[in-house]
């Protein structure tokens, strides 16, 4: 009898033509799976900028440090604040400089709080001057002022301070102009010429205006400078408190340490306007150039926020280049006949040849209307040309007392010559730069 064939042990499956009496579980088949796809270029994603400035920069590691469980470390992650700025960053600026982080600007606060809610919080540290009577008392019965106007303060009065009507219309015009004039500078002084190529047209009347409307109105100092080289009169138009020039500062620069020591050069008026006179020597006035112009310049921007120059008739004087140069803004001061207002015109065609047309369509005019011949001429023709060519017109109207040439008292004058000195005024410091690099 034949002997049965070996079965084949259950490792030896393989050797079989019959499938297995069992099928691996796919966990136990080590197997990998690779397909390769070409795809297109995605394209570049653009990011917003909100995300753009809050976005973090990728910062390599590196897997080979292990820190030690005795030494503590840190992490340092570089925050972007902008990447479409062109600009340093402050940590850049800080790292370049004496390692103190720059403060922050003040267009980030721009003085007031009106565009932001009651009791939000200032990204930002606050400067002092953030700290207004108008942001923090409580406006009450007993902390709101009473009105101002004959009729308002009238029914405020009777009714035993219980019903405030509000300001005049007057008045709430005249408080808007100041917060015109009051208008606040960051970044250094403005200096603003008065000038034109013409004589005897009030050049000098008009400097003493705009001066105490700007001095009464605002709380920093003005001052005008007479750089007027054939002998100007800038400073008998108030008090005379000292004999001191021009020169006189250009002597004594050197020995100038504070505002004390300046302020003892010029002479003051009730509305605080400081003002340093020429030479009264023609001889010497002549031989005041463009270096010792420079030298009173630097000085006075120490210690005002506005300077006013009272500007000779000769315009290719070595000071008026220098003035020029200096020029915030510029005041054509015109006549109102036909010659004044002829040179006056060429005096800003002469600006714009010599490079100077920003300053020409910035300008504003002083229109004096208290010169001969005003009334034979149409002003309001005058005045069409000039708005062609500059930003804004101003008439002065004829006063006796600026008529006299004598020292002006700013209390005495009319209200219409007070409030177009006003108006110049406010016109002036709305085409000044509010913020300087």
């Amino acid at each position: 009898m034949a002997d049965k064939p070996e079965e084949p042990e259950h490792g030896d499956l393989a050797s079989r033509d019959v499938e297995p009496a069992f099928r691996p579980s796919p966990l136990e088949i080590d197997t990998k799976l690779s397909i390769a796809v070409d795809l297109p270029p995605a394209p570049p994603q653009e990011v917003p900028e909100d995300e753009a400035a809050v976005a973090i920069d990728d910062v390599p590691v590196d897997p080979g440090f292990v820190a030690s469980p005795t030494e503590p470390t840190t992490m340092s992650v570089a925050i972007v604040a902008s990447r479409l700025a062109t600009g340093p960053t402050p940590t850049q600026d800080s790292a370049q400089g004496d390692g103190v982080a720059p403060l922050p600007g003040q267009d980030a606060y721009a003085q007031s709080r009106r565009d932001r809610l009651r009791g939000e919080h200032s990204p930002q540290p606050e400067p002092a001057a953030m700290l207004t009577a108008d942001r923090l008392l409580e406006v009450n019965r007993k902390t709101r002022p009473g009105p101002e106007g004959p009729w308002q303060r009238f029914v405020y009065n009777t009714t035993f301070r219980t019903v405030n009507l509000g300001d005049s219309a007057k008045v709430r015009a005249r408080k808007e102009l100041d917060h015109r004039i009051q208008k606040a500078f960051e970044g250094g002084t403005r200096f603003v010429p008065v000038l034109t190529r013409k004589g005897g047209v009030g050049k000098t009347t008009v400097t003493t205006l705009l001066g105490m409307a700007l001095a009464d109105a605002r709380e920093d100092r003005i001052i005008a400078v007479d750089a007027n080289p054939d002998r100007g009169t800038l400073s008998e138009r108030v008090p005379k408190q000292t004999r001191a020039t021009v020169r006189d500062v250009v002597h004594k620069a050197a020995s100038i340490g504070g505002f004390t020591d300046f302020s003892a050069l010029v002479s003051r008026d009730e509305t605080r306007l400081d003002i340093l006179a020429s030479d009264t020597d023609p001889m010497l006035s002549e031989a005041f150039d463009e270096n010792d112009y420079n030298v009173v310049a630097d000085l006075a921007a120490r210690f005002y926020s506005i300077v006013l120059t009272d500007c000779g008739t000769g315009i290719v004087h070595s000071v008026m280049r220098a003035t020029l140069q200096r020029a915030d803004e510029i005041v054509i001061v015109s006549g109102g006949s036909v010659d004044e207002a002829r040179l006056a015109s060429e005096t800003l065609t002469w600006l714009e040849a010599n490079g100077y047309t920003d300053l020409v369509r910035n300008a504003v005019v002083a229109l004096n209307t208290a010169t001969h011949a005003t009334n034979l001429v149409k002003l309001e023709e005058i005045e069409s040309h000039f708005r062609s060519r500059v930003r804004e017109i101003v008439r002065i109207p004829y006063d006796p007392q600026l008529a006299a040439g004598s020292v002006v008292n700013w209390k005495d004058l009319k209200p219409l010559t007070k409030l177009s000195a006003r108006a110049l005024a406010a016109l002036v410091v709305e085409g000044l730069p509010a913020e300087r690099a």
